[in-house]
């Protein structure tokens, strides 16, 4: 199948780098702003279009001493100015607290991936409990980005579980309670859209307008921002997909929104991430795939000027990056 890509050529189908060079993109890496850690795949829920596969049976998480190293690197390299947390749910990993704050006293701007309703359920192992999450986030100056698929019970439940929606509120109201989303607070609070099912997201503005004005109406819920992220065709939700019979089409829908502004906005131009390993990948979608950089390095091996050197390794799925508005994991990129 072939799908046009201007008046005198065609990209085969799914092959990311033919649409690169049919619009003359060259798609290097402009710097390393942001070092992603993955720090778990434990998660208190199994979402159903989860890239990850993360659930309260996983057990991978980073050792202490990769933690350490992720500091080091950091330490030695300033120009690195955010550090991304994610997981599974990461706030699960028994150093997380310990990360945070190692971060932010290098004076790093930290953000978490925190999916709000581990405040409510707790560790799903130890049963730790999680309400006091917060108050933590706040001494810290941590970014929340939070996934809320909608801002109705249905849609939201019907991707990530029954309950989550009511729970997922709940834990919003907790962090408007100490500052988060609130104007003057300096507690930034960005909530994430995931479509529910296979299609690409409505316009990140519009949306974001949208979610607020619902929100805020039913809820007297307040956050600062909205990204809109595509679900991307790999693990759990491809195979939602191929069960379904709707991979193909899903797949030809990413081709044909093909957007050459939204590619040069790729998260993987600005960001390293690290699995729980150590071993570095060109964004988070590649770590899933075990994608490494190339030549394959880890976090003990880092080296800032060679991987600024690196060339970017793209497959299928990065059409869900750039198609539409574009994607990434500060929502829309063009």
């Amino acid at each position: 199948m072939n799908a046009p890509a201007d008046g005198n050529a065609t990209i085969r189908a799914y092959d990311f780098d033919a649409a690169l060079e049919t619009a003359g993109l060259n798609l290097t890496p402009q710097s390393i702003d942001i070092l992603q850690l993955n720090v778990t795949k434990l998660c208190n829920q199994a979402c159903r279009h989860c890239h990850v596969d993360a659930s309260p049976a996983r057990t991978e998480a980073m050792t202490r001493e990769t933690i350490e190293q992720c500091l080091r690197v950091l330490e030695a390299h300033p120009q690195i100015g955010a550090l991304d947390i994610t997981g599974g749910a990461p706030e699960l990993h028994p150093d997380f607290e310990f990360l945070v704050a190692q971060a932010t006293a290098l004076g790093r701007h930290v953000m978490v991936r925190h999916n709000l309703t581990v405040q409510l359920d707790g560790h799903p192992v130890s049963k730790r409990a999680m309400d006091h999450l917060p108050a933590f986030f706040a001494q810290h100056k941590v970014e929340v980005i939070s996934s809320l698929p909608y801002y109705q019970q249905y849609f939201t439940d019907a991707q990530r579980g029954g309950g989550v929606f009511k729970k997922s509120i709940e834990a919003m109201q907790r962090l408007n309670a100490v500052g988060y989303g609130i104007d003057g607070s300096g507690l930034i609070f960005n909530l994430v859209y995931n479509p529910v099912g296979p299609y690409l997201p409505a316009a990140q503005s519009e949306l974001e307008a949208e979610y607020k004005k619902h929100l805020q109406q039913e809820f007297g819920l307040h956050f600062n921002g909205l990204f809109t992220i595509t679900n991307m065709p790999i693990h759990r939700f491809k195979l939602h997909l191929q069960k379904s019979g709707q991979y193909a089409a899903y797949m030809d829908k990413l081709l044909a929104a093909f957007n050459p502004a939204a590619a040069s906005g790729v998260m993987c131009r600005n960001l390293i991430s690290v699995d729980h390993t150590g071993a570095l990948f060109d964004c988070d979608f590649n770590q899933q795939l075990g994608m490494t950089v190339r030549p394959r390095s880890t976090i003990f091996e880092f080296d800032y000027d060679a991987l600024m050197q690196r060339r970017i390794r793209f497959e299928d799925h990065c059409f869900g990056c750039t198609a539409g508005a574009g994607s990434s994991c500060g929502g829309a990129t063009a």
